[in-house]
């Protein structure tokens, strides 16, 4: 097989790293790979050509989406006129359904009758399960495979879509922290290590981090602060004058992860994280009340944060809008920490938990579908 062109849509920081790894993967089963489209800093580091830069611009919540309409269309039709000159044998959207699904749709109705039929394939399911389920027609319509990340997708999908291909390929936490250290659930230093992980957008930090620094001044711990970037860590600063003199990281997270006793987290992928490293782990959701009473309308699951869906109860207490004040987290964070019987429960729930998520081979697994989608070109 001679390398192929393969275009890749990742529009937020997971899924540029998500793309990083599936082509690394990629590489090694083909050899040379011509890679470009849309992703962020470590794509264009790993040499795909992009575009542009869609994780600079990633948004939280339809209201936000709709304020920023017009720019997201300018950067669709720049995409799809990207694809349609190139025309790759392979277009990989990852996650970030609100833009990737209109373009694959777009691609196709398109391309319809024309000699450029792409095999699209979609890694990381949208969370219909969640909320929107009636997108799974238009997914079944638009996409020739779809990689899933969690075991229970599968069976989701079947029940609904019969014969829509489904691979559940693992999820990528298993390769890149194989060989985690957990502490002891029965033992605690005098100052436990708190992990504040606010979120990783200006919207998400400005909501979280008064209320999370509240909290922590409330409990007797040794606080610290993980930010993705040097921009967050300057408005953390400027929003919460008192957090300049704590211990505030930019980068770092999974090392502090492996120190930490106890975590107060957004909701995100960053939860899972927290229960990969089997920190007890208090989380919160603030959003605007136009996407909160939207989301009370069309979210059908019980659970925001990823562990407990996994685990259809709440192994991690979850705090959302108005819930989600100081006296509200630090009381729950205290029954962790004062309480062994209940941090140990939580170890076994959470060893179940990332028992649930393949093992090692994410990526290559990956890779393999997508290879053997390129030979039926």
């Amino acid at each position: 097989m001679s390398a192929p062109y393969i275009m890749f849509m990742a529009g937020e920081a997971s899924g540029d790293t998500l793309a990083t790894e599936l082509l690394a993967a990629l590489r090694e089963e083909l050899g040379e790979v011509n890679a470009f489209g849309a992703g962020g800093p470590k794509m264009a580091e790993a040499g795909v050509d992009l575009a542009l830069d869609l994780t600079e611009h990633a948004v939280v919540g339809l209201w936000e989406a709709v304020r920023n309409y017009s720019k997201f269309k300018g950067f669709f039709n720049q995409l799809l006129a990207e694809a349609f000159r190139i025309k790759p044998d392979a277009i990989i959207c990852i996650d970030n359904p609100g833009f990737n699904l209109r373009f694959v749709r777009s691609i196709r109705e398109r391309a319809a009758g024309g000699d450029w039929q792409p095999r699209i394939i979609y890694y990381i399911s949208p969370q219909l399960w969640a909320w929107h389920a009636s997108r799974v027609h238009q997914i079944a319509r638009d996409v020739d495979v779809l990689l899933s990340i969690f075991p229970f997708e599968q069976q989701w999908y079947a029940e609904r879509v019969p014969g829509f291909p489904v691979e559940f390929v693992g999820h990528p936490l298993c390769d890149r922290y194989p060989d985690i250290q957990a502490k002891d659930p029965e033992v605690l230093p005098r100052y436990p290590k708190l992990l504040l992980l606010p979120g990783s957008r200006a919207k998400e930090l400005s909501r979280h981090l008064p209320v999370m620094v509240e909290a922590a001044d409330k409990l007797e711990a040794d606080p610290s602060i993980i930010l993705p970037n040097e921009s967050l860590a300057a408005q953390a600063r400027l929003l919460v004058p008192e957090v300049a003199d704590w211990d505030l990281r930019v980068g770092g997270l999974h090392e502090a992860l492996g120190d930490a006793d106890l975590a107060l987290a957004s909701s995100g992928t960053v939860t899972l994280e927290c229960a990969w490293f089997r920190v007890p782990t208090v989380v919160l959701y603030k959003t605007s009340w136009i996407t909160y009473l939207l989301g009370r309308l069309f979210v059908k699951v019980d659970h925001i944060a990823m562990p407990n869906v996994l685990a259809q109860r709440e192994v991690f207490p979850e705090f959302i809008q108005r819930q989600a004040f100081a006296e509200n987290l630090a009381q729950a964070g205290r029954k962790f920490l004062e309480d062994p019987e209940r941090r140990v429960r939580l170890r076994k729930d959470l060893d179940e938990i990332a028992a649930s998520l393949g093992g090692r081979g994410a990526a290559v697994r990956a890779a393999k579908v997508v290879v053997r989608e390129l030979q039926r070109l």
